[in-house]
């Protein structure tokens, strides 16, 4: 039997596939289960800088698997950090890329929204169909939808049940780039190449106080960029960065290099 979950490395940078395409990739709890035990493997990892999520088959991702709702397993898909996949509800420190073609309903976009970063099939749908089954999302799109978007376009999602394609998710912010099907995995892989190069630390300390910032009064979010900032401005990376760009050379980042080589001991 195929994996339900495909992992593959590719530089620093590591994809993984969402593999049950017989079911659309719908969530079961071992396919969640499955992406949580690899971002708990990946994240202390200093061979991998990026992660990139996309799917096999014709879908990325339809939700959570109602078959195994109605036959009563529907609390196991839900992981122990909460949300699918054990990303709603956690505060990941590296950058992860969601690389979506066909539908990313339900569950399905709620995964994507927990992503950093959201590379576009130009056949990309996006929808949060809950309450046609009397139900309402519950791995976080209530919530990050409107951050993301606004209160006003999230709610047409949300109650009148619009779907994006990929072309208006672009538009409305949730998708960085729009490329065609064929070019999908490339263009992700392409912009988690530029995350490579640089530092770590600066990646993990955006991605957290961004995150924190948001839900901060401005005036306290700006206090914690300044103080979380500060401590980088005089570590070995950030003097060997403005170093690099002084002498016109590409950088070469200590912490970065420090990680791999402990890694390969």
């Amino acid at each position: 039997m195929a994996d339900i979950l495909e992992r593959e490395r590719r530089g620093r940078v590591e994809v993984l596939r969402l593999n049950r395409p017989e079911a659309r990739n719908a969530m079961s709890p071992e396919l969640s289960a499955a992406i949580e035990g690899a971002l708990d493997d990946i994240e202390p990892d200093p061979e991998t800088a990026v992660v990139v999520v996309a799917g096999n088959g014709p879908v990325f991702c339809a939700g959570a698997d109602l078959r195994v709702i109605a036959a009563g397993g529907g609390a196991g898909i839900m992981t122990k950090r909460g949300g699918f996949a054990g990303l709603a509800q956690r505060d990941y420190p590296k950058p992860v890329i969601a690389a979506v073609h066909g539908a990313a309903v339900a569950g399905g976009f709620e995964l994507v929204l927990a992503c950093d970063l959201v590379v576009a099939a130009d056949n990309a749908r996006f929808g949060l169909p809950e309450p046609r089954l009397g139900l309402a999302p519950g791995g976080g799109g209530t919530q990050r939808l409107p951050r993301i978007v606004g209160r006003t376009r999230a709610l047409e999602v949300l109650l009148a049940g619009r779907v994006l394609n990929g072309a208006e998710a672009h538009e409305w912010g949730l998708a960085t780039r729009v490329v065609p099907k064929e070019e999908l995995l490339a263009a992700a892989e392409e912009l988690a190449r530029t995350m490579v190069a640089l530092a770590p630390a600066p990646l993990a300390t955006i991605k957290r106080i961004v995150d924190e910032g948001m839900a901060l009064p401005l005036a306290d979010a700006l206090t914690l960029e300044q103080d979380e900032t500060a401590q980088l401005i005089v570590t070995p990376d950030a003097l060997e960065g403005i170093a690099a760009f002084v002498e016109k050379r590409e950088a070469r980042f200590p912490g970065r290099d420090a990680l791999r080589s402990r890694s390969a001991r």
